[in-house]
């Protein structure tokens, strides 16, 4: 007795186990979380130095370089770049994907504190901070604004009373403020009072050093109490910093009130946040790696109507952005795509069986597969993400092929006259083998892209490993319950009357017109394997010319802009720019809200879009539209650009790094020509070097010998300099329970021009104060913004924005092509970003396309326990699939990315499904005694209704995907046209190929002679043969 026999007849039996498949999918469903794309850990450590006062070269030399050496040795980095910056160095190391971050982190520290005294007393402790670079904008923004509160005291009860309670919110990482202004104590210091009443920048700082103290005295006790001590060592007011008592002379009091204006002010007045126009603070809220983002949003918007509740009089709160807004529309879009292949793939097959009992069978097949699917993503601790959903979408097509071939298999034998329970063993018996083998090979097929590494393998994984569930689980369900249904709902005659019967005429009709056809080619197979080997050459010319790129651009519903301003320039003039900016993007009528962050030398902003059912232009579109009016913005450089399409992708699409140990300078020259070409082009929107010298700087030049003469020590007259114009701070004071910085300074608006510097004094000796003008003369000189290093090599970056339709790779390529002429030997080009994912994963195809059809091939040959068959069916069936799918990237109708190379990798499993079939029973004629070529003109025409219906189900089903509009698009039209072109043109080209070659390279099983085809086109058969072609296998032996 057969597997297969025990479902049959045992009904009972058949139901529970496809109803236990059911009810544990339904059940996972509950349990899943959901997210935008699979979890990957991307991470980045960030090294943070403050070195208030120092420029960039002096940071690059005694911060940068000390800390880079170190950390470099560190394991699991995949590269490291830095930046050194006026006051400040900023090392970031990319570890390499899903690496150990615990790990990565307690190294770096480790190494990080080896040299922390080798760095200048006067710099901050390094922070270290561990961030998730999978996105590099947080979940959801909250904008808070008042008309009756300044910017300090917004950011001070954000600080106290909503950003506990929303980082309480269960998945929240983090609650960062953006635009704040965190208080401090300023003291702005007057220089010409200073040197009128003899106050020397020292005296001042060791004043609020020794009498503004946190004391911690203790406690007293006696026999019978204690008590608690406290002293009033501290200053908490700005009144008591005035009274605060800097020089004493001869009865004479001099207070810190009389030299400088004490203000409870703001540490930092260097950013400015608008939502909509207006001056805002925004809240950014990080999700957890491990979170359901879409709940944890949910919770937090949960929290707004509570939180507004309990905000000051005039003071609100809104959202400027929210990235999950995109990911439910995505999956909202892709359930519906979901819905629309359900319905076509049962309307298809009804049109190809004509009865609704034979629809019942496959109907009832599709939920169980993909329910139970879902059940092996929660054992495999997979998520509901874009990915997973896609690929439900796509294994309806795929899962519905193995009963669709057993309910015509069964039908088949009841026509020839079989009584339905039998009709449903023999044809249960008959498939048992090819669905295994169609089952396995499938699910083979994902197996390479399921272990592969990097970003493809940490985001299709999941993809590969759904699909290759759902298509197990649907042989399952094609294996048990299938059969039985078919042996309890298809009757004997009930195919040959009405609709049913019409339907099953045409499919003679085709079956007999397709087998004279195929006769016919077989008498000229030279001409048709010459033909199979042309298709098969143009592989490499459309593989080869095809334009690549990561991911197709999707529509998030979010144009950035990214602000560039002049060196020099102030908060408060960039923001007269900005304005401007704001007013291009609120003229749009697409725009929902507008939000900015500006800081003196550019910004970063966006608009946001309404949804997708209320516009009809793409976030593409408006970045294209909004480019000619923003450029048109005087004093100020407007970069729109949308969100990368993947995870980890940076600011810029073209990320393109040439490091060298040769001095920046260097580096700068060439990068402009580079820059110069790429305009040239025409490829780009943007394009430039982020290497500038153009940064003024003033610069103090010490007279060593009247610095002696004068008595002025080198070192007293650097702190005294630091103290009046660093902005460093002394000590903290403290505010209900919180500390603040306490920071000296002159007010910007008297260090402003060399000429009022030169009226500083600084101390002598003796403590007399000495102008700075009798030792020291500035220069006007220009330095860079910030000096930027890779692999601790000096680099420059090119950064770029193509526009939509010019793929990513065109635009590396002709920058390679020029660097190769530009660039001198010792200069080396490397990527980041978008451009690095590009590089890394776009050269794994080959080998995971390879690996996959060796997999294939060796799973045949196990399954056919011959070397020879899985040859005639994968030679028959995909390279002619493959080059029809790559005419299209050809054409430019798509492009080769990790969505299409995923499509083409499918392909090879679902067209070899159809050489399964005809192979499988071509060889089981043979051995019922039919001569080889009579063998596999039957088989091919006995195959060809399941072979039209299941590739009828995948193309027809998958055509949403190619018709796809809204967020998420881009990659679900991407994969359909793969594989609805390469079905069609595969499955035209394999009903001719895979016999042509079976006639060629199969086994001969039967020593008969080789019949000629006679003028007719058909074959002069045997008795027996004629008699089987009328009434089937039943008495051939």
């Amino acid at each position: 007795m057969k597997f297969t026999d025990l479902f049959i007849k045992r009904p009972v039996l058949a139901i529970v186990v496809n109803l236990v498949i059911l009810i544990a999918g339904l059940q996972a469903i509950r349990s899943l979380s959901v997210r935008q794309y699979p979890r990957s850990d991307i991470a980045v450590v960030q090294v943070s130095t403050t070195y208030v006062g120092a420029n960039a070269d002096l940071v690059r030399g005694f911060i940068t370089t000390p800390l880079e050496r170190v950390i470099a040795s560190a394991d699991g980095i995949d590269y490291m770049e830095s930046s050194s910056a006026q006051g400040l160095s900023t090392i970031t190391v990319h570890l390499k994907l899903n690496y150990d971050t615990n790990a990565a982190l307690t190294q770096i520290q480790a190494k990080v504190a080896q040299v922390r005294n080798d760095l200048p007393p006067e710099a901050e402790a390094p922070v270290i901070d561990l961030q998730t670079a999978d996105n590099q904008f947080a979940a959801l923004y909250l904008g808070f604004s008042s008309a009756d509160l300044d910017q300090n005291q917004i950011t001070d009860y954000l600080t106290r009373v909503v950003q506990p309670k929303l980082s309480a919110v269960s998945g929240v990482q983090r609650a960062d403020i953006l635009g704040d202004r965190t208080f401090a104590m300023r003291i702005w210091l007057k220089p010409e009072k200073m040197a009128a009443l003899g106050i020397s920048p020292s005296a001042v700082h060791d004043a609020l050093a020794k009498n503004n103290y946190l004391s911690a005295l203790g406690s007293t006790k006696g026999s019978m109490v204690s008590v608690n001590l406290i002293a009033n060592t501290n200053l908490t007011t700005p009144e008591e910093f005035r009274q605060l008592v800097v020089k004493e002379e001869k009865g004479v009091v001099v207070r810190l009130g009389e030299i400088a204006d004490v203000v409870l002010g703001a540490q930092n007045y260097d950013s400015e946040v608008r939502f909509n126009g207006e001056g805002a603070t925004f809240m950014g809220i990080w999700v957890l790696p491990t979170a359901n983002s879409l709940e944890v949003i949910k919770n937090v918007r949960a929290t707004i109507p509570g939180i507004q509740a309990q905000l000051p009089t005039g003071m609100k709160v809104g959202i400027p952005y929210d990235s999950t807004a995109y990911i439910q529309d995505a999956i909202n879009e892709v359930l519906r795509t979901l819905t629309e292949t359900l319905l076509i793939v049962i309307v298809v097959i009804f049109l190809f069986l004509g009865s609704f009992r034979s629809v019942l069978i496959p109907v009832v097949a599709i939920p169980i597969s993909l329910v139970g699917a879902v059940f092996l993503m929660l054992a495999a601790g997979f998520t509901i993400n874009l990915l997973t959903l896609l690929a439900i979408v796509l294994s309806v097509g795929l899962v519905v092929d193995d009963a669709i071939v057993m309910v015509e298999n069964v039908e088949r034998h009841i026509h020839m006259g079989t009584a339905p329970l039998q009709a449903a063993l023999d044809a249960a018996r008959e498939l048992v083998g090819p669905i295994i083998s169609m089952t396995i090979t499938l699910a083979a097929v994902y197996a390479p892209i399921g272990i592969q590494g990097g970003l493809t393998g940490a985001l299709f994984r999941e993809f590969a490993f759904t699909l290759a569930g759902a298509v197990i689980v649907s042989g399952i369900v094609a294996l048990t319950l299938s059969p039985m249904m078919g042996s309890k709902l298809l009757r004997a005659g009930a195919t040959e009357r009405g609709f049913a019967g019409m339907v099953n005429r045409h499919f003679e009709s085709v079956r007999q017109f397709y087998t004279r056809n195929l006769a016919g080619t077989l008498r000229y197979r030279p001409v048709i394997l010459t033909l199979w080997a042309v298709v098969v050459l143009l592989m490499i010319p459309f593989y080869m010319f095809s334009q690549r790129e990561l991911a197709p651009a999707e529509d998030q519903g979010v144009v950035f802009g990214v602000i560039q301003a002049s060196p020099n320039s102030t908060i408060d003039q960039t923001n007269l720019y900005t304005k401007q900016v704001y007013d291009v993007y609120h003229s749009f009528p697409e725009s929902q809200s507008i939000f900015q962050i500006t800081s003196p030398t550019g910004g970063f902003g966006g608009m946001v879009t309404k949804p997708w059912s209320e516009r009809k232009k793409t976030a593409q579109q408006l970045l294209m539209q909004s480019t000619g009016p923003l450029s048109k913005i005087a004093g100020i450089r407007v970069i729109p650009l949308t969100p990368p399409a993947l995870p980890g992708g940076g600011n810029f699409p073209v990320d393109f790094v040439i490091a060298s140990p040769a001095e920046p300078q260097q580096l700068v020259e060439f990068a402009k020509q580079l820059v110069g070409k790429a305009f040239a082009s025409g490829l780009f929107i943007y394009a430039d070097s982020d290497l500038k010298f153009d940064q003024p700087q003033a610069e103090v030049v010490f007279d060593r010998d009247k610095l002696r003469s004068q008595g002025v020590d080198l070192s007293q007259a650097g702190q005294d300099l630091s103290t009046l114009l660093g902005g460093n701070y002394v000590n903290r004071f403290s505010i209900q329970g919180r500390s603040y910085k306490v920071i000296p300074q002159v007010k910007r608006a008297e260090r402003l021009t060399p000429e009022q510097l030169s009226q500083i004094y600084v101390t002598g000796s003796q403590n007399k104060l000495v102008p700075l003008s009798t030792f020291a003369t500035l220069r006007t000189t220009t330095e860079p913004r910030e000096l930027k290093k890779f692999q601790q090599l000096n680099a420059v970056r090119i950064q770029g924005v193509i526009p939509p339709g010019v793929p990513l790779d065109k635009a590396l390529r002709m920058l390679e092509d020029e660097a190769k002429t530009i660039l001198p030997q010792g200069f080396t080009v490397d990527y980041a970003g978008e451009s690095r994912q590009l590089r890394v994963e776009g050269s794994k195809f080959l080998g995971t396309f390879l690996l996959s059809g060796i997999l294939i091939y060796l799973v045949l040959a196990a399954q056919f326990e011959s070397f020879r068959d899985p040859f005639i069916i994968l030679a028959g069936s995909v390279p002619l699939a493959i080059s029809g799918a790559l005419l299209f990237s050809f054409l430019g109708l798509t492009t080769l990315n990790i969505y299409s190379q995923v499509g083409l990798i499918t392909l090879v499993g679902l067209v070899s499904k159809n050489g399964i079939l005809i192979v499988e029973f071509a060889n089981e004629l043979q051995e019922k005694g039919i001569d080889k070529l009579a063998a596999i003109v039957e088989a091919a025409g006995t195959r060809l209704r399941p072979i039209l219906m299941t590739t009828a189900a995948t193309v027809i089903g998958h055509f949403p995907l190619v018709l796809a509009k809204g967020p998420g698009a881009g990659a679900r039209n991407s994969i359909g046209i793969m594989l609805v072109s390469g079905m069609i043109i595969g499955t035209a080209f394999t009903l001719f190929v895979v016999p042509s070659i079976y006639m060629l390279v199969a086994k001969t099983r039967v020593r008969a002679s080789e019949t000629e085809l006679d003028s007719g086109g058909m074959l002069p058969q045997p008795a027996d043969v004629a008699v089987w072609r009328e009434t089937g296998l039943r008495h051939i032996g």
